[in-house]
């Protein structure tokens, strides 16, 4: 029999209690609506629980949903110093709005100025490595810092956004960073993410209605064309499929991965 919810109390926790704990967050999710689930998230986790934010219209669903809740959850965002102008303008609102301070987390110095001398202003167009190399400057490292200490770590990840998030779950192991990742809206379409905000009048960037479905650094993200997939507008430039910053592990990857050392160790 599954432990109850609230089991994982311990941090780190054994990997059966947790990967138990997980499992049964992953039966009742479909149950609950997105207050709920945040709300369900938030009591069985007894560490820290952040919430990283870039002020797109999932992840200002999920704060409209923390927030309104007054739950006690850490909202971060990663200001990677190259973000659009409407950006900050729905930062702004978002903390006028709910009235509370969003805390940033930014790139260190001394690693951007590196960066910069090494490829200049734009170099992160040269090459898919020194893409990596920009978002890992900008984005890797501050995500590092937002979570040291957290135990729990909340995205607005969605399953049907990429192949990449196809195997997105309610709740799931970061292996790599050794905390328990919780997608509140795995399950979500982006109708279901426009109609939220509609109807709880969430304020929204404004890039979305000309075609930014998908916003990240101003460089790297352009409006996307009717039938295009929802994150082609992430790097572009690039070979298909190469639409991830490396805050988000593949799914996919990870998965086969796994299966293939389970094999290896049958």
């Amino acid at each position: 029999m599954s432990p109850p919810v609230s089991a994982l109390k311990a941090s780190p926790a054994p990997d059966a209690v947790r990967d138990a704990f997980i499992a049964r967050l992953n039966t009742i999710a479909g149950k609950l609506d997105l207050f709920g689930r945040l709300k369900e998230a938030r009591a069985a986790l007894s560490g820290r629980l952040t919430f990283t934010t870039s002020f797109g219209l999932e992840d200002q669903a999920i704060a409209h949903a923390i927030l309104s809740q007054n739950l006690d959850i850490d909202l971060v965002t990663l200001d990677t110093g190259r973000l659009f102008p409407e950006t900050h303008d729905v930062w702004a609102a978002t903390e006028q709005r709910y009235g509370v301070r969003i805390r940033a987390v930014v790139p260190e110095a001394r690693d951007l100025a590196k960066l910069l001398a090494d490829q200049g202003a734009n170099g992160f167009r040269n090459s898919v490595a020194a893409r990596q190399a920009c978002c890992h400057v900008r984005k890797v490292l501050p995500l590092k810092a937002a979570l040291d200490g957290a135990q729990g770590w909340i995205t607005g990840l969605r399953a049907d956004q990429s192949a990449h998030r196809a195997a997105v779950e309610f709740a799931a192991v970061d292996a790599e960073r050794g905390l328990v990742k919780i997608n509140p809206l795995y399950d979500w379409t982006r109708d279901d993410a426009v109609a939220f905000a509609r109807a709880h009048d969430v304020p929204v960037n404004e890039l979305h209605a000309r075609g930014f479905l998908s916003i990240g650094c101003a460089p790297c993200t352009r409006a996307i064309a009717p039938g295009e997939p929802e994150r082609a507008g992430r790097w572009w430039w690039e070979d298909e499929g190469k639409t991830e910053c490396g805050l988000h592990a593949n799914p996919l990857h990870l998965a086969a991965r796994a299966k293939l050392k389970e094999a290896q160790h049958s």
